[in-house]
């Protein structure tokens, strides 16, 4: 793990996060029009799942912390949002991170994208379902009551869409940003080795 935090790849995770979170500024909504036109996309996982890849999840988990933690400071939920998006995001990155840290290669990143994808879904939706939708209908997280169950169960086929929708583009920008950058990964790897 030490071999992980050198000097210059910790320099680098400062990149990755710092990249995360202007594009994650760039928030558009897909769903507009509808009910659930508060669900807005971002592409900042992208930068997350190649830190993840190039560094480890350890890193790809710090990244997303502090990707976050800058967010509080800009965001409207009094950090329960950001909360939220460290669980999804965290979801999302480690099989992939964890599995091509042990076994790298092009096939790997597909596989284990394609269970991240579906993870991602799944776990937002316990998300939503516990933390969001209570938050935001005046409750506490964690404390769903009768109004945040009522207007959670009319729109998780929206937030299950948004997140499947979400998390596929993000997979397949990875995927094709991986193919551009691979021999960086093929460095930093061997440096750490």
């Amino acid at each position: 793990m030490k071999n992980v935090f050198t000097t210059k790849n910790i320099a680098g995770m400062a990149v990755f996060s710092a990249l995360s979170f202007v594009v994650y500024l760039l928030e558009m909504p897909i769903f507009a029009g509808t009910p659930a036109s508060f669900l807005e996309l971002d592409l900042s996982n992208v930068f997350v799942m190649l830190a993840g890849f190039m560094y480890g999840p350890v890193p790809a988990i710090l990244v997303t912390l502090v990707k976050e933690l800058i967010h509080i400071t800009v965001g409207s939920t009094g950090g329960v949002g950001e909360l939220a998006n460290i669980i999804i995001t965290t979801a999302y990155v480690l099989i992939p991170s964890i599995v091509y840290y042990y076994k790298k290669g092009f096939k790997t990143v597909i596989i284990t994208l394609f269970i991240a994808c579906l993870v991602q879904t799944g776990v937002s939706l316990l998300v939503n379902k516990f933390i969001n939708f209570p938050f935001f209908m005046g409750s506490v997280p964690f404390v769903p009551t009768e109004t945040s169950n009522t207007v959670f169960s009319t729109l998780w086929t929206y937030v299950l869409a948004f997140n499947a929708i979400k998390s596929v583009v993000i997979s397949i920008i990875t995927i094709l940003l991986y193919k551009k950058i691979s021999y960086l990964f093929k460095k930093i790897n061997l440096q750490n080795s």
